[in-house]
């Protein structure tokens, strides 16, 4: 099964609230004047790019993303300046079109970032920016330490032979020479690392769920799929509880700041 044909829009709007805080503080640090052009890269349940659209009451946010759920969540809070396209950020291919590329907390999902600069920096007009935000080395530390141990056991081995890991998650440094690279201007990258807290069990069920196991099952049959998110949820609760009762999970992030 595809792993976009797993995510359930509805579920993490419910669930996403450690993503649409990151992707408010990014925008809460846009300098713009309302009528720009905005690319949303991975743009979810929506919540985050209506936010966008607020800002360019004369402009546009175009909002992409290649799971269906996401986009049909997204629909329900969409404004007369927002256009939504079902499309593989790997496939994208515009062409001087915008004034600003954003994205939060999506881009650790492809692989192949010298391709998806270049293709930020075809997208974006002269002297147009990106800002990004996405997972780091470090990120998800303790889930995936007990997902890489979970694979390996027996009962769940031979269905990730020819596994491929699903995401990119660079140092700064690293990524800094493939921004200058590519031929941005005036750029800036910069880690953070935030340590969140869910306060019980559920919340952090929930948000393994949605999406940290995702394409994981995508490769099990149906039959072993609840085995091995009963595994994984088991262990994180043992690795990350807290005495007062509450779960911690480390989220890294790399922020990217640049000009065409």
């Amino acid at each position: 099964m595809k792993i976009n044909n797993l995510f359930d829009g509805k579920k993490y709007e419910k669930h996403s609230q450690i993503q649409r805080g990151f992707g408010s503080g990014l925008i809460s640090g846009l300098t713009l004047k309302g009528d720009e052009k905005i690319l949303d890269l991975g743009c979810g349940n929506g919540l985050t790019t209506k936010e966008l659209a607020g800002l360019v009451p004369k402009g546009k946010v175009v909002g992409v993303d290649w799971s269906i759920s996401m986009l049909e969540t997204a629909r329900t809070h969409k404004t007369g300046n927002m256009e939504l396209i079902l499309l593989d950020i790997n496939e994208m291919s515009f062409d001087n079109e915008f004034d600003v590329v954003f994205s939060n907390s999506t881009l650790h999902w492809v692989l192949d970032h010298e391709k998806l600069l270049e293709n930020i920096r075809s997208a974006l007009k002269c002297e147009g920016f990106m800002r990004l935000q996405f997972a780091a080395d470090g990120n998800y530390s303790d889930v995936i330490e007990i997902l890489r141990k979970t694979i390996k056991l027996p009962e769940f081995n031979e269905y990730f032979k020819n596994f491929t890991w699903p995401w990119n998650m660079p140092k700064p440094k690293d990524y800094e020479k493939l921004v200058r690279k590519t031929g941005f201007l005036n750029y800036k990258v910069w880690g953070e690392c935030v340590s969140h807290r869910f306060p019980d069990e559920n919340a952090l069920t929930r948000w393994v769920d949605q999406p940290g196991i995702i394409p994981f099952v995508a490769v099990l049959p149906k039959g072993v799929r609840e085995l091995f998110r009963n595994s994984v949820i088991e262990n994180m609760k043992e690795k990350t509880k807290q005495a007062d009762g509450a779960y911690v999970e480390i989220f890294g992030r790399i922020n990217v700041y640049a000009e065409k």
